[in-house]
């Protein structure tokens, strides 16, 4: 059935050209019809993966600058190709996470891949100025959390990624509000490199069933998140009479951020952020999408600067309110290590070497960590530095080269052991380092 529904889209995206063409009105009537057709810079916004994370304030900024038109049905298309090489110090032990590093995909202490990362479709229908809705189709065997290997069809699978609905129009009123499956807004989750997702979008990047209100006037923006309960989508957690199943609107986050200018041709933001319950409170041993006892919420404080254009400066922290139950193991050796919060800190920098011209070329880097243990613990922390150069061409597509380093192996799947028959042993390992480099493209219509 969801083949059947793919092909369909597909044919429809194809015949894009003749519909639109069908209807559009003569030079004297009045439209009674809705425009089918492109977008692809509109497109690329929406559906690039670690930038522009604020999807929701994406989507509206198109709508004041006409980018999406009323009474029109916009189709966009995405495509992310990579090859890449890295090498472990420890076998099967390989930190990088843009594919879920297990044993499944990624044996011996040098793997390497030509594969197709992921692939997106994405429909917006802009009703009229103050009601317009997306959803997003993604293919992603890479970071599916599927069992098997990347070729196994559990991890083949096309899901709709993201889904809602918008009522406003910040151009004439500053609120507006959100119902649908959208990334929840939590701190600064964006990544400046031109394909790798942050550490700190990696922990704290959520994504749920929730409701947005939000403000958006005077260069302050703030936004109020009543989020599903139970374990959600991504990083979002907070129990319904001790289960996890989503019965009841008991979660939210909150966040408020504000730009400014205090000289030419720089523009400041600084913002915080609070979020009642993260995926950080189940107990030992740790599996994904299993109840908690209790919530355990985060906070978050970050900022960023933009010089005249061309240097982009970020940083950002993130931690919980209290100790991850999961990170204690009763089980010697290992219950030596008491259970810990879990923090991130992100900062990078961007510098775009030309501004005019086919390609703008830009250079990249940025470190980002998850800290999930005391000193010593082989759950401890996990580490990444990304030096990116980029190509971008026609606002549309990324040519890129990554250089990567990750210090540490903590999933956090079985973090601190319970997945052995020895339940004193873990896999993850404070002691392993990989290096590697990913070449790609990320192409969109």
């Amino acid at each position: 059935m969801k083949n059947h529904v793919v092909l369909f889209i597909c044919a429809l995206f194809c015949s894009i050209g003749s519909i639109q063409s069908q209807n559009a009105p003569s030079n004297n009537a009045p439209s009674k019809g809705y425009d089918i057709g492109l977008n692809s810079y509109h497109s690329y916004l929406m559906m690039e993966p670690n930038q522009n994370l604020r999807k929701l304030k994406v989507l509206m900024e198109s709508k004041e600058k006409g980018l999406i038109p009323d009474r029109s049905l916009t189709f966009g298309f995405s495509l992310i190709g990579i090859a890449d090489y890295q090498k472990s110090n420890i076998d099967d032990k390989f930190g990088y996470l843009m594919r879920h590093p297990t044993s499944n995909n990624q044996i011996g202490d040098v793997v390497s891949e030509a594969v197709l990362h992921s692939a997106q479709l994405s429909m917006t229908a802009s009703i009229n100025s103050w009601i317009t809705a997306y959803g997003e189709l993604l293919y992603d065997p890479q970071q599916s959390f599927g069992a098997g290997t990347i070729t196994t069809l559990t991890r083949n699978q096309v899901q709709l990624r993201k889904g809602f609905v918008v009522l406003g129009n910040t151009a004439k009123f500053p609120l507006y509000v959100s119902i649908g499956k959208m990334d929840i807004p939590f701190g600064q989750t964006n990544s400046v490199s031109p394909f790798t997702n942050s550490m700190m979008w990696h922990v704290f990047g959520g994504l749920a069933y929730s409701a947005i209100v939000g403000f958006n006037k005077y260069g302050l923006n703030a936004n109020i998140s009543l989020i599903q309960g139970g374990a959600q989508f991504r990083a979002i957690n907070a129990p319904v009479q001790g289960t996890s199943v989503p019965s009841r609107l008991n979660n939210f986050a909150a966040d408020l951020n504000y730009s400014f200018s205090p000289i030419q041709n720089v523009e400041v933001r600084i913002g915080g952020s609070y979020l009642k319950g993260t995926a950080y409170c189940q107990p030992w041993p740790v599996v994904h999408f299993m109840p908690c006892e209790e919530t355990n919420g985060a906070y978050t404080f970050y900022g960023s600067i933009m010089i005249n254009n061309r240097l982009y400066l970020k940083g950002g922290f993130a931690e919980t309110e209290d100790v991850w139950p999961g990170t204690f193991n009763p089980a010697p050796p290992l219950n030596e290590f008491a259970a810990s919060k879990v923090s991130s800190l992100d900062y990078g920098a961007v510098y775009r070497i030309n501004t005019t011209g086919d390609i703008l070329y830009s250079l990249s880097g940025e470190f980002s960590n998850f800290v999930a243990g005391p000193e010593g613990s082989p759950w401890e922390r996990q580490n990444q530095i990304v030096i990116g150069i980029n190509g971008e061409v026609q606002q549309t597509t990324r040519l890129f080269v990554e250089f990567v380093r990750t210090e540490g192996y903590v999933p956090l799947n079985w973090i601190s052991g319970g997945n052995f028959d020895d339940p004193g042993i873990t896999h993850s390992s404070n002691e392993a380092n990989t290096f590697g480099f990913v070449i790609g493209a990320m192409v969109s219509l």
